[in-house]
């Protein structure tokens, strides 16, 4: 296990990159350093990468809004901005049309990039990039899996028998958590991690076993 220093005591981007690190953790420190701060997290640890190079991307001054016409129909070539894009039944039965699948839903990676798209104003983005974000052909932003590792290992200690000897598993399985989060380990939970560190989390922050054989 690696003990996370603060971002400002990190020397260069290797070292870094030896640390687990949230999106929002990602955004708060480009924006305390007056750094581009994107939704993504690809494209955040980009801008950290440049950073330690000595090269500061800066935020993208907004432009003012245009007004535009309303479109009336939609193509593959139609701007995402241009048609004011939203994940409502308009374009959810456009994108049924175009894949064959009823009823159509937005995965991830689609929510992250119109987002994204929204956000650095790029009118050449399509909805045939979109579509193509959709068969994973494209990258443009990828959705912060982060929240969902975290499920799954919840979702898998809970699961595992052994771990009934918390008398709050969700904590217990927070503090691993944070064990195998800021280490070079896999984010997943394996009934050998509980092994590990059982005693550790017994006699320092849980009720015993032997207290609760006593119960």
């Amino acid at each position: 296990m690696m003990n996370r220093p603060e971002f400002d005591e990190i020397k260069d981007y290797d070292e870094f990159c030896k640390y687990y690190w949230y999106r929002d953790e990602l955004i708060k420190i480009c924006k305390a350093h007056g750094l581009k701060a994107p939704s993504g997290k690809i494209e955040l640890n980009k801008v950290i990468e440049a950073y330690f190079s000595g090269e500061k991307i800066l935020p993208e001054m907004k432009k003012a809004s245009k007004i535009k016409k309303t479109v009336t129909v939609l193509t593959l070539e139609t701007g995402l901005i241009e048609c004011g894009f939203s994940f409502g039944n308009r374009f959810r039965e456009f994108f049924s049309e175009q894949t064959g699948v009823s009823p159509f839903k937005f995965n991830v990676d689609m929510v992250a990039t119109a987002k994204a798209v929204k956000e650095n104003g790029d009118e050449s983005f399509t909805l045939g990039d979109l579509l193509d974000i959709y068969y994973g052909k494209k990258t443009y932003a990828v959705y912060d899996r982060s929240a969902l590792q975290w499920n799954k290992f919840v979702k898998d200690f809970c699961e595992d028998d052994d771990t009934k000897v918390f008398g709050e598993r969700l904590k217990a399985a927070a503090a691993l958590w944070k064990i195998v989060r800021e280490s070079d380990m896999k984010k997943e939970y394996s009934h050998e991690l509980f092994e590990k560190y059982k005693d550790k989390f017994l006699v320092k922050h849980y009720i015993s076993v032997a207290e609760l054989q006593v119960k």
